[in-house]
């Protein structure tokens, strides 16, 4: 495989030229070496791909769940045989570090295990019914078509933790990758899914921006479902759109995320925890800890140990097995983190550490002394730029903590379990870790958030009622008396 025979629109199981009169150019964020261009895709072919997808579902449904889970359990041995390849192109279309590029990878693979056990999943239930001699069938179908819009950040697990339960629970999908990721995002899956046999028309792949397409993704009478990784911003006219036509939406988006450490808790994995929560990829995960809060009572040991750690991450070439922290996803990205880190010194923080700006290397830095009406403390930063946040008790971090309009992920620290757990019960969060990274995804866990964060949940049982609905049916086995 490579980026330019993937550079296509992948329609009814056909990789074609966009018709648009322009060229998504995909560039390696690192070099600025060009990758790959695609030309984009039209509404002509958002319709092309949306009608392939409706043709081909009713025999994919009907196929069954064991045709289903054999197509899942190729395309994870294809992941497996082309592990090394899929990293190496990861790398260069995201700028990831080979760890985290591995960390997505395996993740897709452990997704697409869990997606195959999903397609042998109970289909129906019998229930009891009050009338006499009746008996109540639910039974549990695919929704029909998906429309998935991709984020950049994770392109290929976010595609792949969406797509793999649709399709095995007999659904078809329409993907919109990400423009900073149109083949981690979109072209290696469908290419992975066409290998491993899929039938031509269940997966489409659409390399376009609304620019050119207008909302005619979200529009289109055939999806009844659309699931959006991104941001509040654009999620919000997402369910704006989708709900004025009776669309199910799942949108995974936005977080500010915060890791707590209390007065009781273990600095050193503390610590730790912190720096992965908040550096991991470059900062561009929205599940990252935008914010770190410290009890006053350890709050100087843990910044003493923090900045020394983060002052340590090496930034540069993200092949080089050294480098911790590689590109933000592109210049537009770098200057705007730059001039974020100026306003909270102009609003009166401090910058125990002040990392440089070059080209897209966007160097850690950390910031303190924020005051606590800044309007940074409660919104998503996407990079490696950390807040630290001084409190005083359980119930000042609680406040703290909920103190955003945002509320997808975090983390809690502290010797005692329990005090944790209950802690965490008090955050407004979709979830809350207790001694752990607040970066985290499992296949069986659902994942999602709350406020500003998001609608609806993926993974597991949740990605089970995402893909599809129920319908009720009665069976008189008697005779129901009418009073007519």
């Amino acid at each position: 495989m490579s980026f330019n025979e993937l550079a296509h629109q992948y329609i009814d199981g056909e990789w074609l030229t966009g018709s648009g009169s322009w060229d998504i150019i995909d560039f390696n964020p690192y070099n600025g070496e060009k990758l790959c261009s695609v030309t984009v895709a039209t509404a002509a072919e958002v319709d092309r791909a949306y009608r392939a997808a409706e043709r081909a579902q009713p025999e994919w449904a009907a196929a069954g769940p064991y045709e289903r889970r054999s197509v899942l359990e190729k395309a994870g041995l294809l992941i497996g045989e082309r592990f090394d390849e899929i990293v190496e192109m990861i790398i260069d279309e995201l700028g990831a570090t080979r760890f985290r590029a591995g960390y997505e990878v395996r993740a897709a693979q452990d997704f697409l295990r869990e997606a195959a056990e999903q397609a042998l999943g109970p289909a129906a239930r019998l229930l009891p019914a009050a009338a006499e001699g009746k008996e109540n069938r639910l039974y549990r179908l695919p929704v029909g078509v998906v429309g998935v819009i991709s984020a950049f950040n994770f392109p290929f697990l976010v595609t792949m933790k969406t797509v793999a339960p649709a399709l095995a629970l007999g659904n078809a999908a329409v993907v919109k990758p990400h423009q900073n990721a149109p083949v981690a995002g979109g072209a290696l899956v469908a290419k992975i899914f066409e290998d491993a046999g899929l039938p031509a028309g269940l997966l489409n792949v659409l390399v376009t921006d609304s620019a050119e397409i207008g909302d005619s993704f979200i529009r289109h009478p055939v999806p009844k479902v659309i699931s959006f990784t991104g941001s509040d911003r654009v999620g919000r006219h997402v369910a704006a759109t989708a709900a004025g036509l009776f669309k199910r939406t799942i949108l995974e988006l936005s977080g500010n995320s915060a890791l707590v450490v209390l007065d009781d808790a273990g600095i050193d994995q503390a610590v730790e925890a912190a720096v992965h929560s908040r550096f991991m990829f470059q900062g561009q995960v929205s599940m990252a800890a935008n914010r770190i809060l410290v009890d006053r009572t350890v709050h100087a040991e843990f910044t003493r140990l923090f900045t020394a750690r983060v002052a340590a991450l090496r930034t540069g070439d993200p092949r080089d097995p050294d480098v911790r922290i590689g590109p933000v996803i592109s210049g537009f990205q770098a200057d705007a983190l730059t001039a974020l880190v100026e306003e909270a010194l102009a609003q009166g923080a401090t910058a125990p550490v002040r990392g440089r700006t070059r080209g897209n290397l966007v160097e850690p830095t950390v910031l303190t002394g924020l005051p606590e009406d800044s309007p940074l403390l409660r919104q998503e930063i996407f990079g490696p730029v950390a807040l630290l946040v001084p409190f005083s008790g359980d119930d000042e971090a609680v406040r703290l903590v909920n103190d955003t309009p945002y509320g997808l992920s975090g983390a809690v620290h502290t010797a005692e379990l329990e005090r944790g757990v209950r802690f965490a019960r008090r955050i407004e969060s979709g979830m809350f870790h207790v001694n752990d990274s607040t970066v985290q995804d499992d296949p069986k866990a659902a994942f999602g958030g709350e406020k500003m964060s998001g609608l609806g949940r993926l993974n597991g049982d949740a990605a089970v009622d995402a893909f599809t609905t129920w319908q009720w049916m009665s069976v008189q086995h008697g005779r129901t008396h009418f009073p007519f």
